[in-house]
């Protein structure tokens, strides 16, 4: 008899779409695949993430895994604590999909043509501090809930916009209510934004075996890799103002041969809370890239945030992960 495989995930139609796509890869290879929905702390709150605590989405679903309740779980990988649990493996990082922030805005207006004083949303001190540092005369409100709660406060007009990863609206098939991608120069993604993290318990090799065959993309692991390096070194929660990329790109060797390279950009925002901009406080950012081995993507990160700390982003806000 074929064992059945039962995976893990948040109930929010975001976490299902996200499980959904790992259920039919491995059904696609012939497994069979259970999806078991598990609430976690960070579901049961409309408090403000950095008040609930770090790994508020991961938690339970850990725990779940851990003793056995699942045998796979599915997180959007920007959510997971940087420092790893011993009882689980990272067993597969999907293909990523776009990491790019998007826009909803009211009357499709992009963000330059947002004028002063219009009240954009987010959930997020990355975006926020990236928001002000535009200069746009925008005023930032802090909010939370899912992708309907978020898009309805501006279709109802409380907000006049709201930045929401473009990768969650892709997977809900809501692409159509994006106005403007923002170009990283001019808001970096949160680490390991846009990518999956897959998770089966250490002791289970099978499947951990079977996800790395049908599920995992080395490029994504690489890059996410030295994102979250980097978040990690400067022990920043997944809370803080903390933004980063890598992307494999081209590069010529010594030899004039084309050799694939990492490259990664980090932002970081000094003394940076979501309620900053609402008392008018000049929002501080550093910056910082590098370009490394595709074989070192975390030394590559560690590198980089060693970097930012130098130029003073040792007194970042949010709590460690």
């Amino acid at each position: 008899m074929t064992r059945t495989i039962r995976i893990g995930t948040r109930g929010s139609a975001l976490a299902l779409a996200q499980t959904g796509t790992v259920a039919d890869q491995l059904s696609s290879a012939g497994a069979k695949v259970e999806i078991v929905t598990v609430v976690t702390p960070g579901d049961r709150s409309s408090a403000p993430i950095a008040e609930i605590g770090v790994g508020v989405f991961t938690s339970a679903l850990r725990d779940a895994l851990a003793d056995g309740t699942v045998d796979v779980a599915v997180h959007s990988y920007k959510d997971l604590p940087t420092k790893p649990d011993p009882r689980l493996s990272l067993a597969a990082v999907p293909p990523r999909a776009d990491p790019r922030d998007a826009l909803v805005a009211r009357d499709g207006l992009t963000l330059g043509e947002l004028p002063p004083g219009s009240r954009v949303g987010t959930g997020s001190p990355r975006r926020a501090a990236q928001l002000a540092a535009l200069g746009l005369g925008l005023t930032i409100v802090a909010i939370r809930g899912n992708v309907d709660t978020r898009i309805r406060k501006v279709s109802d007009g409380e907000l006049d916009a709201v930045v929401l990863a473009r990768a969650g609206l892709a997977r809900l098939g809501r692409l159509g209510e994006v106005t403007e991608v923002l170009d990283p120069i001019q808001v970096l993604p949160a680490p390991a934004q846009g990518a999956l993290a897959v998770e089966c318990r250490v002791s289970d090799v099978d499947t951990e075996h079977l996800l790395q065959s049908i599920v995992d993309d080395q490029s994504t692991r690489v890059a996410v890799a030295a994102e979250r390096a980097m978040l990690a070194t400067l022990e920043a929660g997944c809370s803080a103002p903390v933004g980063a990329l890598a992307d494999v790109v081209e590069d010529l060797d010594a030899d004039d041969q084309v050799v694939h390279r990492l490259s990664l950009r980090g932002v970081a925002a000094v003394n940076w809370t979501i309620d900053s901009g609402l008392e008018g406080t000049a929002v501080e950012l550093l910056r910082a890239s590098a370009t490394g081995d595709l074989t070192a993507g975390e030394q590559l990160g560690r590198a980089l945030a060693a970097e930012l700390l130098e130029l003073g982003a040792g007194v970042l806000s949010g709590p460690e992960s």
